[in-house]
């Protein structure tokens, strides 16, 4: 029980730790979890990874096992797709097997609120509580366990929900073998597009390699939108909950700079404040500012995200790793209600226009991450130890204050800053940097991993 943690995102593990037995015990605490509750009907989902289905099959036992009811995916399905539908459908709980981006040798376990999102840390903390043996009753007073198609009613939805024909736009999208296969790209072809599909085959190991949307993975995308094969690209995470866009002038789109461009084009038609993680770039502020509204800063990890917009009645939520989310859809990130949203911006002003216009505007942002190796059981310490080993300048400009909201964030005079936090999914320390130029922020994250290097 001791290896069962709940992150910024669920727990998640190697397949030596993640193992049917301490699926079971998670499973029973969340049987507990939903029983002080008074909870009936929980909803399952997973992803394609081949231990999924099984870890998925004993969710649902031991659940059923206590009494509760149990909508499971008939397949691997999006984790918006199960968040959706218990908001949808007045579920009380649901859980998904996933490792969302991670390589094939993880797995893990997302819990979702009622409402679709993320448990936030009182949920979690009180998870971890519970973990015990699976304790079943009778078989008389076991509950049902269904199979059901999760999709055609999430795919109404969107439909209804994004007001724009794509009417023969030319799209390219890659699945990187994972949950978004089968979904958003046929959801895209429904609102009028021309898709083209790039790994939308089944493969557990995701053709050996993590299925994260970063542009060192995407070299066939890439090169499909900027030599012409299509107008604009779209692919998905694992559990396709994130999106990154491929553009025929930039390629690669730089996550900060989709949230900008999705922000803006939200606001054309709708108010409301922006919710951006600590790692998310200070343009979110800057465009928030011009139309009156405000950006709300919190830590990383999406639960924060939800929280924030459920407090600051948000218009929208983001984290510069390429989770989004509308609050009027779901206080989640989707990556496939995403790829049609920004889509249908497309065909009115193409995203190359708007991000040019929004730079011309604001000014060009930099920003990158690296990342330090480091032990979960020794992040807190290096943590700690950072507080009496920040410099008071760094490359020659002076610090101007530090944040503590999530790890350290060093603001610098000349507005630049570089912030050092504990991942929450990974045995690393992340290192990120936003400056005026590519130069500079890499120099940032050199300075950043030399002070953590200085501690660890």
């Amino acid at each position: 029980m001791e290896q069962i943690a709940f992150g910024t995102d669920g727990w998640r593990a190697t397949l030596d730790t993640f193992t049917e037995e301490r699926v079971r015990i998670v499973a029973q605490a969340a049987a507990d979890y939903f029983a002080e509750r008074g909870a009936e009907t929980i909803g399952i989902g997973y992803d394609a990874r081949e231990t999924s289905p099984g870890f998925a099959g004993a969710l649902a036992e031991v659940l059923a096992g206590n009494g509760l009811d149990v909508v499971v995916s008939e397949r691997d399905c999006p984790t918006p797709v199960l968040a959706w539908t218990l908001k949808d459908r007045g579920l009380e709980g649901g859980l998904v097997v996933t490792a969302s981006h991670n390589p094939p040798e993880y797995n893990g376990i997302k819990f979702l609120s009622p409402d679709g999102s993320p448990a936030g840390e009182e949920v979690t903390d009180r998870l971890e509580s519970l973990l015990d043996e699976p304790d079943l009753r009778p078989e008389a007073d076991h509950g049902t366990v269904t199979e059901e198609q999760l999709v055609p009613a999430y795919e109404r939805h969107a439909l209804a929900f994004v007001d724009g024909d794509l009417d023969g736009l030319s799209v390219a999208y890659d699945a990187m073998n994972g949950s978004g296969r089968g979904v958003t790209d046929a959801l895209l072809a429904e609102a009028g597009a021309n898709v083209q599909r790039l790994r939308c085959e089944l493969d557990p190991t995701f053709g050996g390699g993590s299925p994260e949307p970063t542009a060192g993975r995407l070299g066939t995308l890439i090169e499909r939108v900027t030599e012409g094969g299509a107008e604009i690209g779209f692919v998905n995470d694992g559990d396709a909950d994130r999106l990154a866009v491929v553009t025929p002038d930039r390629g690669f789109l730089d996550p900060n700079l989709l949230y900008a461009a999705l922000y803006e084009y939200l606001l054309e038609s709708d108010s409301g404040p922006a919710v951006r993680t600590v790692s998310t770039t200070f343009l979110i502020d800057e465009i928030a500012a011009a139309h009156g509204e405000e950006a709300v800063e919190v830590p990383v990890g999406f639960k924060w995200v939800a929280e924030g917009m459920r407090d600051a009645n948000a218009l929208c939520g983001g984290e510069e790793s390429g989770g989004f989310g509308i609050t009027r859809h779901l206080r989640n990130k989707d990556g496939v209600l995403l790829a049609l949203v920004i889509a249908a911006a497309h065909t009115e002003r193409p995203i190359d226009e708007r991000v040019d216009a929004i730079t011309a505007e604001y000014g060009d942002i930099y920003q990158d991450r690296i990342s330090v190796d480091c032990p979960d059981e020794r992040k807190a310490t290096v943590i700690d130890g950072l507080e009496g080993s920040l410099p008071e300048s760094m490359l020659g400009v002076p610090v101007e204050r530090v944040d503590t909201k999530d790890g350290f964030k060093i603001f610098l005079a000349n507005g630049s800053w570089l912030l050092v936090r504990p991942s929450g999914t990974e045995a690393k320390l992340r290192v990120y940097a936003e400056a005026d130029s590519d130069e500079q922020v890499h120099n940032l994250l050199v300075a950043g991993r030399d002070v953590v290097e200085s501690v660890a």
